[in-house]
């Protein structure tokens, strides 16, 4: 973006090599920035993004990661916290293993990765967070109980950390994807399909790359008076929410 600095930044995207982080990754590389991906189970990120292996759930892994990629680029100043999964199932047959999963790498996961980085961004006086949430956090949705709560959760650590660290340079705000074209979507039958583009008031799926324009947005300097907001990139799915 034409107000960004000219000096590349350091960039971590979490879970990087595929879908929507490998998106939001390649619109930094194009943007000249140091892009670092994480890739749990070591698969490659995209061209001329330097790839870490680390597992979001282990604190000693993330704190290894973060060593590896201050010793080759120097601290962090962009962090997209994207790490997901999913393990879908009703309430009633949902196991306490399928909840807890979910909550330690999309929420405690998060809470990982910020809480390391921001040991960087204290000492540069800047520092831009990106949570990638969804609009599950904020409709709900069937079989979803453990996901919904957890990218919920992720609106009050961005807002939490906007009260502790807003005076610091440090922003912290929240991207809310709805249903987007990628490998998962595609493999839908068409009846699901057709169902959920019936509650889409745009009456489409959304690209990957609509997602990385809103975080490239929120890392930029045209966004440093925005912190702890929540941008939804669902084409009206979650209006008045």
């Amino acid at each position: 973006m034409s107000d960004q600095s000219s000096a590349a930044r350091t960039v971590l995207v979490t879970g990087g090599n595929r879908g929507i982080g490998r998106a939001i990754a390649e619109r930094f590389i194009a943007a000249g920035d140091n892009v670092v991906v994480t890739s749990r189970s070591g698969g490659d990120g995209p061209d001329g993004a330097y790839t870490v292996q680390a597992d979001v759930t282990d604190s000693a892994s993330v704190n290894a990661a973060f060593k590896e990629i201050e010793g080759k680029f120097g601290p962090v100043e962009v962090l997209v916290a994207n790490a997901g999964v999913t393990k879908d199932t009703l309430l009633v047959r949902m196991k306490d293993a399928d909840f807890q999963d979910v909550i330690d790498t999309n929420l405690t996961g998060a809470f990982r990765v910020v809480q390391r980085a921001t040991k960087g961004f204290m000492r540069l006086k800047h520092g831009r967070i990106i949570f990638i949430s969804s609009v599950v956090g904020y409709t709900g949705a069937p079989g979803q109980v453990n996901y919904a709560s957890s990218k919920a959760g992720l609106v009050g650590m961005a807002r939490a950390v906007t009260r502790e660290l807003g005076s610091r340079g440090i922003t912290a705000n929240v991207v809310a994807p709805g249903y987007i074209d990628t490998a998962m979507t595609q493999e839908l039958s068409d009846e699901v399909k057709d169902n959920y583009l019936s509650m889409i008031p745009a009456q489409r799926f959304g690209h990957v790359e609509e997602v990385a324009g809103a975080v490239e947005y929120l890392a930029s300097d045209a966004a440093a008076y925005v912190s702890g907001a929540i941008i939804p990139v669902d084409g009206g799915l979650g209006l008045g929410h």
